[in-house]
């Protein structure tokens, strides 16, 4: 039997964690609520203290979740708007008019993880490790791509691989085009991660093929294979770019449902061409298997042990140096 000192311990621990609990009601549970991962929190978010970011078309709205981070507010905030400024960089605007962004503090380094929705307005949630570094967030693609989901309307879910290889292959270049990334860094990366993408034994195109590599990359196959074609067809002028341009300025974001055939044939009409909808016929409903050392041989790329070089008098040279310029 317990000495009644160590019963009067125990009542002491209990009395003052209830307490707290009293006492911080909010504090909690907040974050159990906030790291759900099927639902964002917008009842929660709405609670939270913001900061409004002005940024080209459109505000984000940012709130943190209740726990530390090593870097000052305003460090966090920088990323915020280098990541919002490449995607409009890509774009020529951002995405939606209002996003609400929510940053929830995670144990480690580096951000983690995020994920975007749409059910009651353009949000994004991102796990931010609390010992993150400015390195850290200069490195980090995760939210460019979950603000790239923005600018696509809402798929049916066989259709991901659309929305999924879209962020894959936009991401990394509108950091190129707003000059926070090397051009011959993402081709590197396409070169080395590309081939997940290709059909396996019992592929049935990519709208019938729920793996993760046909999903993601698979679908950022399609995105430089209809690039490039735009970009053939057009002189140059036009790519795949200006196509998705097409779909915001037609009033498409991820805040709306569009059929996938309502998407291709407003970016094809964009850029005055067939390509996204001829290029979905191949390769939704059967396998196609690229020959990818011949596009990267024709691209001009040339890999050097860690390093890349570019072969300028390529055929596809051209077209590789107009997908990372910048936009006028």
């Amino acid at each position: 039997m317990k000495s009644s000192a160590a019963y009067r311990a125990i009542a002491l621990v209990i009395a003052l964690s209830l307490a707290f609990a009293a006492a911080f009601p909010y504090l909690a549970g907040a974050q159990s609520e906030f790291m759900r991962g099927d639902r964002m929190p917008y009842d929660a978010f709405e609670k939270l203290p913001k900061t409004d970011l002005d940024v080209p078309g459109g505000v984000i709205h940012v709130a943190f979740a209740p726990g530390e981070i090593a870097l000052p507010t305003e460090k966090v905030l920088d990323w915020v708007r280098t990541s919002a400024n490449a995607v409009a960089t890509y774009y020529g605007r951002f995405p939606v008019n209002d996003l609400k962004l929510l940053i929830v503090p995670v144990n480690g380094p580096r951000v983690r993880g995020g994920t975007t929705w749409a059910y009651r307005g353009a949000a994004i949630r991102v796990l931010l490790g609390r010992d993150s570094s400015e390195s850290d967030l200069r490195r980090d693609w995760i939210l460019v791509h979950e603000m790239v989901h923005l600018a696509l309307p809402d798929l049916a879910e066989r259709h991901a691989w659309l929305s999924e290889g879209l962020a894959v292959y936009v991401e990394p270049v509108a950091r190129v085009q707003a000059g926070d990334l090397q051009a011959n860094e993402i081709w590197q990366a396409m070169m080395r991660d590309m081939p997940q993408g290709l059909p396996q034994a019992g592929d049935r195109g990519l709208d019938n093929t729920d793996t993760w590599g046909r999903k993601y990359w698979g679908g950022a196959m399609f995105c430089l294979l209809a690039d490039i074609e735009i970009r053939k067809a057009t002189g140059s002028r036009r790519g795949l770019q200006d196509a998705m341009r097409g779909v915001i300025g037609a009033g498409g974001n991820h805040e709306q449902d569009w059929s996938l055939a309502r998407v291709l044939a407003t970016a094809d009409k964009a850029v005055g061409g067939d390509v996204l909808t001829r290029l979905y016929n191949e390769m939704g409903p059967k396998p196609v298997t690229p020959d990818l050392a011949a596009l990267w041989r024709d691209l001009g790329l040339r890999p050097r042990g860690e390093a890349m070089e570019f072969d300028d008098t390529a055929p596809l040279a051209a077209i590789r140096k107009a997908i990372t310029a910048r936009p006028q």
